[in-house]
Order: C-alpha cells, then sequence, then structure tokens
C-alpha cells in the first residue's frame, strides 16, 4: 500500500520534472552506455557491460520510486488550512527554551524538505513534535543528545 504525500504545487512540479529529466535524458544515455559496452565484445567477461546494466538496473529503480511519488501525490490547498495549529505548510517562530534562540521553519513534505531554506520535514523528529500544536505549546523532541524544548511563538502560512 504506497503512502500519499502531500505536496505544494511547487514541489510537485519540481519532483515532476525531476522524473522527466530521468527518463527523457538519464534512461537514453544509459542505454547508449550499454550499447557501447556491449560492442566492445565478449559480454562474458565485459566488467564495463555489468557496470553499465548495474547502473541502468538503479536508475529504473529511482524511476519506478519517483513514478509512485508522483502517483501518490497530492497538492494541498492552501486556502482551507487552520492556523490556529501547526500543519503542513506552516510557517511557526520557535523559541529554544534551553537557549533562548529563535528560530522560524516551514513545514513541508519530506522532497521538498531544505534547511538551508528553512523549510523542514513534517516526517523529522521536529515536524512530528510540531504538528497539532498551538501558539504558546511547547514540544519536547527528543534528539540524538537528549531533549529539546520549542515553544511556539506563532504560526502563518507561507
Amino acid at each position: 500500500m504506497s503512502k500519499v504525500s502531500y505536496y505544494t504545487e511547487e514541489g510537485l512540479k519540481k519532483l515532476r520534472d525531476e522524473l522527466n529529466y530521468l527518463k527523457d535524458v538519464e534512461r537514453p544515455k544509459a542505454s547508449q552506455a550499454i550499447a557501447e559496452a556491449r560492442d566492445k565484445g565478449d559480454l562474458s567477461e565485459n566488467a564495463e557491460y555489468d557496470a553499465a546494466k548495474e547502473a541502468q538496473g538503479m536508475l529504473e529503480m529511482q524511476i519506478a520510486k519517483m513514478e509512485n511519488l508522483v502517483a501518490n501525490a497530492r497538492i494541498i490547498d492552501e486556502t482551507g488550512l487552520d492556523n490556529s495549529k501547526v500543519l503542513v505548510l506552516s510557517t511557526v517562530e520557535l523559541k529554544n527554551k534551553t537557549n533562548g534562540a529563535i528560530m522560524k521553519y516551514t513545514l513541508v513534505a519530506q522532497s521538498e524538505a531544505d534547511l538551508k531554506q528553512s523549510k523542514i520535514s513534517v516526517d523529522s523528529p521536529i515536524g512530528k513534535g510540531l504538528l497539532g500544536k498551538k501558539v504558546g505549546d511547547t514540544a519536547v523532541i527528543q534528539v540524538p543528545n537528549g531533549h529539546i524544548e520549542l515553544e511556539v511563538i506563532s504560526i502563518s502560512r507561507s
């Protein structure tokens, strides 16, 4: 059973573009590499042919995985989302209760996560810990060296 994933329109477009690139550019390259290796002679002792076949197999697995993601992707309708609690696409301002640091993150689907852009996955420990919290709530999140306490200061839409 496949898991439904939620994306922004931009995130789903990016996923589809990457899938099309793999199919339209990388797949023909893999076929060409196999053909070139095949032309070099005896296939039973041709390491280049074996490597090209293995690379093609890995590419096909990646394509199949991405096709499954696209097939089970749903676009989030941002207009109907509740701003009173943390949900997917919420931009959350947080205060680390230990050191007083203020952070701002947007919760997104795993494939759209990018820490440089302050986008964290709803499937990450922090994302899971924040889901459903309201302004003023404290999320206690288990991390490798113990736990952190993050207070929700504000919730908005990206």
